[in-house]
């Protein structure tokens, strides 16, 4: 037990290093935190394009590649922020920026997939993949709609890290066809979460109603 918690702390505090010093690098060469999240929008529309072009023989290979690029780009999606706060441009545009890029994103990989299951003509993957690409919207669209009325909406499981891990996860090992089973598990518990934020919005704007008539 000591030992497994010794390999873990270690792989933590490498990773935290690397981190550090990647943050540290492109802190140095004063690239905009706004351009790092670009640079992670292409990068995943790159991934993208190896889901749609996936075919027969191929799409096994096509999937790993489109994991493994979806990895380069959470590298991204972790360093535009912290490069932002290491060079003192952190700002209410930036924020407003990462968050529409990252909705261009998930939009991109999810089309990706959805081409793929087009063009093998499975129907109900199509459906599935779509209906999974609205909840992912409608996850991150709950949240802001309700921190516009409450302040704070970060209930649910769901969050769009989760979604990413989940993809990659499906896009590596869809050698033993693990995207079919992430995306239904995708679709419901983005659902699942959806419905959370809205309970937790109504009993919160209640709450709300109850406070101002006292």
């Amino acid at each position: 037990m000591s030992t497994r918690f010794t390999w873990t702390s270690a792989f933590g505090k490498g990773s935290g290093w690397l981190l550090h010093r990647i943050v540290r690098g492109l802190a140095l060469s004063r690239i905009s935190p706004n351009t790092l999240t670009f640079v992670g929008l292409v990068i995943n529309i790159a991934a993208a394009f190896f889901f749609g072009y996936a075919r027969g023989s191929n799409a096994h290979r096509m999937f790993l590649y489109a994991g493994l690029i979806l990895i380069g780009a959470g590298l991204f999606d972790m360093v535009d922020g912290r490069v932002a706060r290491a060079t003192d441009r952190v700002s209410v545009f930036g924020a407003f920026f990462d968050s529409v890029i990252d909705r261009y994103s998930d939009v991109a990989i999810f089309f990706g997939l959805l081409v793929y299951y087009a063009r093998g003509n499975r129907f109900v993957y199509v459906v599935l993949v779509a209906f999974v690409m609205t909840a992912s919207l409608m996850v991150s669209y709950t949240r802001a709609r309700a921190e516009a009325l409450i302040g704070s909406c970060k209930v649910g499981f769901m969050e769009r890290p989760e979604r990413i891990v989940l993809v990659i996860l499906g896009a590596l090992f869809d050698t033993w066809g693990v995207m079919a089973p992430a995306l239904w598990v995708l679709a419901f518990l983005s659902t699942v979460t959806v419905i959370h934020r809205i309970r937790y919005t109504y009993v919160q704007t209640e709450r709300q109603k109850l406070r101002t008539a006292v």
